[in-house]
């Protein structure tokens, strides 16, 4: 949260500059990330579904073993300065993109606001409408494919 005089790390520092603890930080746990693409293996176009990744909490929009997930999920991608700059996927609202591009963060991230509800208040966490993928069949993944999730929030409360 902005509390001083000092500008915040984002604004000062570039992806590579970030110490980890920043770079978690940057982090504002909406999900998107942790959502099940597909991929058309003829034109490799990927398609968003609705289904999440099983390890996700879609309550909290929180990796259930957040230390351990490559090794329970062997298909997760840690999202990395290389995968931040590169992955079509990602959203415009993701804060690795935003700062990566030069941007600044908007007023409903954590690190803006002050508490990670207001990802939620400002419509940009996946909470509203994902389902973890146990409870679908691989097969029938298809039917899950949603369109590209808004990358606009709602106007911040007054």
């Amino acid at each position: 949260m902005l509390d001083g005089n000092d500008p915040p790390f984002w604004r000062t520092k570039t992806l590579e500059q970030m110490n980890r603890d920043e770079w978690e930080a940057l982090c504002d746990g909406c999900g998107r990330c942790c959502m099940v693409k597909l991929e058309n293996e003829d034109t490799s176009e990927i398609y968003l579904t609705r289904l999440s990744c099983a390890m996700l909490d879609v309550r909290t929009c929180r990796c259930k073993d957040y230390t351990n997930r490559f090794q329970k999920m062997p298909d997760c991608l840690e999202i990395d300065i290389a995968r931040a700059r590169e992955l079509s996927w990602l959203p415009k609202s993701c804060a690795y993109r935003i700062v990566g591009e030069g941007g600044d963060l908007p007023w409903w991230h954590p690190l803006v606001s002050g508490t990670h509800d207001t990802v939620h208040q400002a419509g940009i966490s996946v909470k509203s409408f994902a389902m973890s993928e146990r409870r679908v069949k691989q097969e029938n993944y298809w039917k899950y494919i949603i369109p590209d999730l808004p990358e606009e929030a709602e106007a911040p409360p007054k």
